[in-house]
């Protein structure tokens, strides 16, 4: 565990049985709780033979694919993420997003003046979701009461409980054609990097609004300004941006009907109870008492 972890963690730790100290030839567990210093990572599996399990802190893992790239052949290294424990609070705040880019909030936040009347409703559309982890059916969960007809594109074909349709990747095309919402919640990979761009982007219709929780490079930045500001999209809500930081300045910042929040999904305050559960857990599968949650697959990534 990084020397500065917070006492909250600490007490995750020791109240699942295990012991916090630092790094040394007893050390058996790592609980990394930033993207910070992700670098580290290589040097530190390579002179401590005793780690078989890295506990990352968020649910996107990109920031450590270097270290998940390094194969240990004498051990098996378990990586673990906290994909799934901030499905509820990031699922929530797609919600937020997705309800303020049809009521153009984001221009009525802005506005200095009374101005005209426009907005859509929720309820009764076609809504478009990338990815079907837990975030994703955390939303499907919340999309319930205003009687939309949801899509999952996924990886995979097997169907998603509880949506009008399941479809791969394969299908994303044809699903854009008829969304009026489209919301990214999948993990960055090789496959989703730039995933909506321009091509994209045109096969939606023009009142349609973007939505992305998952990662900024998940989408062409100067694709979506452009189709924003020639009308081609109703609106965008990210929490997440490419480049991220988002400079001051950046035409994405005065691009019409976006609303930008600072990857701030998923805030200490909400999810540090929820990972420190999501550590306690996966102490007690290194020691033997169960098995591991979030497990991490290097080879895809997430």
């Amino acid at each position: 565990m990084l020397p500065e972890a917070e006492e909250f963690f600490v007490r995750a730790v020791e109240s699942a049985g295990g012991t916090v100290a630092p790094l040394s030839d007893a050390t058996r567990g790592v609980v990394w709780l930033s993207n910070e210093r992700a670098a580290e990572f290589a040097p530190i599996l390579a002179s401590h033979p005793g780690i078989n399990w890295v506990q990352l802190p968020f649910a996107g893992v990109d920031a450590f694919h270097e270290a998940l790239a390094v194969r240990h052949a004498e051990r098996d290294i378990v990586w673990t993420s906290a994909k799934g424990a901030y499905a509820q609070p990031v699922a929530e705040h797609a919600l937020a997003l997705t309800l303020a880019a049809l009521r153009g909030l984001p221009e009525r936040a802005r506005a200095t003046e009374w101005g005209g009347k426009y907005g859509r409703s929720l309820y009764g559309l076609n809504v478009v979701i990338v990815g079907a982890g837990g975030t994703a059916l955390e939303l499907v969960r919340l999309l319930e009461p205003f009687d939309v007809r949801v899509t999952i594109v996924r990886r995979r074909a097997e169907p998603v409980a509880g949506v009008a349709a399941t479809v791969t990747s394969k299908g994303l095309t044809e699903a854009l054609h008829d969304a009026d919402v489209l919301v990214l919640a999948a993990a960055l990979s090789a496959e989703t990097e730039r995933l909506i761009g321009a091509r994209e982007l045109a096969k939606m219709k023009p009142e349609a609004v973007l939505v992305n929780i998952a990662r900024g490079r998940m989408v062409d930045t100067d694709a979506l300004i452009s189709a924003l500001r020639d009308g081609r999209l109703a609106g965008a809500g990210v929490d997440v941006t490419d480049p991220e930081p988002l400079p001051t300045g950046h035409p994405l910042w005065s691009a019409p009907n976006v609303i930008i929040t600072p990857h701030s999904a998923d805030t200490p305050e909400m999810v540090d109870p929820l990972l420190a559960e999501r550590v306690a857990v996966n102490v007690r599968a290194l020691l033997g008492h169960g098995p591991f949650v979030g497990a991490v697959d290097p080879a895809s990534g997430y």
